[in-house]
């Protein structure tokens, strides 16, 4: 709202995938050029680059390059310790500070021997309330009728390679459902929250589906979803702790192509899915490549469906959530710039 004007647009740079970056290389080191030159020119009193480390982390090098006093603080760190971990060290020669939105991640830079890092809160933990139901909106998840959401991925990869194995384990999992746990029968209420330009895609794909889902788009319908949700088959991203801050179960679920499989040796980490890793210990499955099947998921979800052990784990560990990520009495905009103000005035 400070009246920032891009130099060129977002989809520009916003590339997934290892084909697709090769596609749009000339694209994407021209706008690397071009931003990092606009930056020298300008000669602001502190860089901050947000995110999409494979852009911003190659203009950062080439501004303190060119100005080497400059302040640089790079806001949402990396995943180092996830892939690549040697980045951490490397991010020294260029990163004056990095501002973390997971709470683990100071301590990760610490030990890699990488920029001085401060959490500085979640994004979302200043939007929980938007997710957390208000009193009555959430019914009990053993009466009628238990609301399945189904959250296949706001990528059209994801949607292509996950939309099929879903199908299957919601199939799975109402057939089971209505013979009952205990012999009495259950409806399956199924909601699919999509993104506006993946509808249509997600529509045709789940037209083929046994069990037909309630089909909502846009933010304020998904919200609602989660709020009144008993149990969740989401794709792994972002959406597994916003799931765990409203309290819902879920089952995550991946699959990548045949050459990023080959990538998965690199990956240093016990989990893929955020929540888990705050958590430090795994109380969410995931399914992942082979084991994204039909009837994998739907095992997964019987399992949560139910009053189980594993249901009462993943409850009880959402709970500490909240503690383990507020940063009160600050906010985390209000802590981000807080401490771009401190580096400038340190600076100056």
């Amino acid at each position: 709202g400070e009246g920032l004007v891009s130099l060129f647009p977002l989809s520009d740079i916003a590339v997934m995938g290892i084909s697709a970056v090769i596609r749009r290389l000339p694209t994407l080191l021209r706008r690397i050029r071009e931003t990092a030159e606009a930056i020298i020119v300008a000669r602001p009193d502190v860089l901050v680059i947000v995110d999409s480390p494979d852009f911003t982390h190659r203009v950062a090098k080439r501004v303190r390059a060119r100005l080497p006093s400059l302040t640089i603080i790079d806001y949402v760190s990396p995943s180092v310790w996830a892939w690549r971990p040697g980045r951490a060290k490397a991010m020294k020669a260029y990163i004056d500070h990095v501002l973390a939105i997971l709470p683990f991640e100071p301590d990760v830079h610490r030990r890699l021997g990488g920029p001085p890092c401060t959490y500085t809160g979640h994004p979302l933990i200043e939007r929980v309330n938007e997710f957390r139901p208000a009193e009555n909106e959430r019914s009990d998840f053993r009466d009628d009728p238990f609301r399945l959401l189904v959250l296949p991925g706001s990528r059209t990869s994801e949607i292509t390679r996950l939309m099929e194995p879903f199908g299957e384990a919601v199939e799975a999992l109402v057939q089971r459902m209505a013979n009952g746990a205990e012999g009495k029968h259950k409806r399956v209420e199924l909601v699919l929250p999509a993104v506006s330009h993946l509808a249509d895609t997600i529509r045709e794909k789940a037209a083929s589906w046994a069990v037909q889902p309630e089909i909502v788009v846009g933010p304020e319908a998904k919200l609602a979803a989660f709020r009144r949700a008993h149990l969740a088959l989401a794709a792994s991203g972002t959406v597994t702790l916003e799931l765990a801050l409203s309290g819902v179960p879920m089952v995550v679920a991946y699959k990548v192509s045949k050459l990023e499989e080959q990538l998965r040796f690199l990956i240093k980490v016990s989990s893929i899915v955020l929540t888990n890793l705050i958590l430090g210990r795994n109380v969410i499955p995931e399914l992942i490549q082979w084991h994204c099947t039909g009837p994998e998921l739907a095992e997964s979800l019987w399992n949560l469906a139910r009053d189980t052990p594993e249901r009462d784990e993943q409850e009880l560990a959402f709970a500490q959530l909240d503690r383990l990520m507020s940063i009160e009495p600050e906010t985390p905009s209000g802590r981000a710039a807080r401490i771009v103000c401190e580096a400038y005035a340190h600076a100056g």
